[in-house]
């Protein structure tokens, strides 16, 4: 250890433990600013490669009309093909709370219109609002 400290301040660099958990430790002999750069710059790359998932928010209310629900629909096709998850909100206004049941004709028409969409939270009642939760088949995220 101490010939391998020796070698190392007369070469000008430092020695480095890289692997301490070996029998017998494994040392080299680096500049440690240097590989502490390029550690950073290995992290740094890795995060860009990461993908980015988000989840898009659609809202629709029980008397939402037919062609306002087909442009919604093709919203949410857009959103999966990018590979994004999207939550459909159904919102309840007044007297419309007595029926739920439209909500859920809503959401149920929506997943059968889809088809290439996998429900990942069933629809569900919270507050004045149903909502449930998509996401694409296959992560296509770019």
């Amino acid at each position: 250890m101490q010939d391998a400290l020796n070698y190392a301040k007369e070469v000008g660099l430092d020695l480095v433990e890289v692997a301490p958990n070996a029998n017998p430790p494994v040392c080299k002999v680096m500049d440690y600013g240097k590989y502490l750069y390029e550690q950073q710059k290995k992290q740094q790359e890795a995060k860009k490669k990461q993908v980015k998932i988000q989840v898009k928010e659609i809202k629709v209310r029980p008397k939402t009309d037919e062609n306002d629900l087909q442009t919604k629909i093709r919203h949410i096709k857009r959103f999966l093909a990018n590979g994004d998850r999207c939550k459909v909100t159904v919102f309840f206004r007044g007297r419309e709370l007595a029926y739920k049941e439209k909500g859920l004709e809503v959401l149920n028409r929506i997943i059968q219109e889809l088809g290439e969409a996998k429900v990942e939270q069933e629809p569900k009642f919270e507050g004045r609002a149903m909502s449930m939760l998509l996401s694409p088949l296959s992560s296509k995220k770019k």
